[in-house]
């Protein structure tokens, strides 16, 4: 990376740390990122057994407020959001006309302490300006509706693991732990705000915190040292790929484009497409009545060698019919994975081959995810 190139990027809150401890920068999504501090294999390890964590300050925090807020928000998203509870966060995609996916989401509900309601939407970093200003072109028809770019403003923490909970739940004024899967709620770390939420993108049980750009660093250094005893350990951005693999969530620009449509990518789970319109609504349910032309499959090569996006997947008749869409090595399992998306006539096949760079290898169709980690009681 020239230097041009690295005086262009974007830099995080937490930047200073991540030099300071050794991490390997490396550009992503107009930031420049850790991708790893010494070993993608160790940070994904300590997350599937202790806890580690992730600077996702590059994810973009749009804030929504005043009436029509949740009248916006249901027109843009794929899932209903005008029932939402106060808490509660929900997996919607944004999608044009044609059915095709502009992002996948998080959006959430929240109720600050002096009892203002507003709505926060997590977009993918890559996505955040096309965005922006798709939801600008709504705009005029919620002329009551205040929206903010709250991105550079804020900080982003995400820790994640089977520990993350227990260890950490003394830092805040409310236990985090009482939180129910896919809720959130404003707190506080040390008398300052935070929006802690439990969702995650790695397979794992944890939180993560949304607070002010200027608290992040502090923030952090508290959960380090508070998990310091159980083993928590800073990852980047290569354990969370691997780890976001094994759990078969979808990447957007791999499993996710304009291109492909929520029903194809095996997330018809977040569209309600009954009694509303929305953005795309029409054409999404055209591509469910009449069926979706490829499917989303998760395949287990043979051998050592991982199959990478873009290799070609081989039917029975030799010709090709699909395409991976993510795949390498699985440090949980010890063996490669993929997941690709192949044409729906084919899509029930219980075996295909992979072109790897020139050779052909064999692959076995596996169900989705990959991993899953034990269930608790939350």
């Amino acid at each position: 990376m020239s230097q041009a190139e690295a005086s262009s990027l974007a830099h995080t809150p937490l930047d200073r740390w991540h030099r300071d401890a050794g991490a390997k920068m490396v550009p992503f999504a107009g930031y420049e990122m850790p991708i790893e501090y010494g070993s993608i294999v160790d940070e994904h390890q300590a997350c599937r057994t202790k806890a580690a964590l992730f600077d996702v300050s590059h994810m973009g925090r749009l804030r929504f407020d005043g009436d029509g807020a949740a009248e916006l928000l249901d027109r843009l998203l794929t899932r209903r959001v005008i029932d939402l509870p106060v808490g509660g966060v929900r997996y919607a995609m944004v999608c044009n006309q044609d059915g095709g996916i502009l992002d996948d989401v998080l959006v959430s509900h929240l109720k600050t302490p002096s009892d203002q309601y507003y709505y926060l939407l997590v977009v993918n970093a890559s996505n955040r300006q096309k965005i922006v200003e798709w939801i600008k072109q709504q705009l005029d028809d919620f002329p009551t509706v205040t929206f903010t770019d709250r991105t550079e403003l804020t900080a982003m923490i995400a820790v994640q693991g089977p520990l993350a909970m227990e260890t950490c739940r003394k830092l805040f004024s409310f236990d985090p732990a009482r939180l129910k899967y896919y809720q959130a709620t404003i707190t506080d770390q040390f008398s300052k705000p935070a929006i802690v939420s439990r969702t995650g993108y790695t397979g794992e049980d944890g939180f993560e915190l949304v607070v002010r750009a200027e608290e992040a660093n502090r923030i952090w250094e508290n959960i380090m040292l508070a998990g310091r005893d159980a083993g928590f350990a800073p990852a980047g951005l290569g354990a969370r790929d691997t780890l976001r693999m094994e759990a078969a969530m979808p990447l957007y620009g791999h499993e996710l484009n304009e291109s492909t449509d929520p029903i194809s990518a095996g997330l018809s789970f977040a569209c309600n497409l009954n009694d509303r319109d929305f953005l795309g609504r029409d054409a999404i349910a055209k591509i469910k009545t009449a069926g979706p032309k490829r499917r989303r499959v998760g395949l287990l090569p043979e051998g050592r060698r991982p199959a990478r996006e873009g290799c070609d997947v081989i039917g029975a008749d030799g010709k090709v019919v699909g395409t991976i869409t993510s795949g390498g090595p699985s440090p949980t399992l010890g063996k490669p994975i993929a997941m690709a998306m192949v044409d729906v006539e084919v899509a029930d096949q219980t075996e295909f081959e992979i072109d790897i760079r020139g050779k052909r290898s064999a692959a076995v169709v596996t169900k989705l995810p990959f991993y899953r980690r034990a269930k608790t009681d939350s």
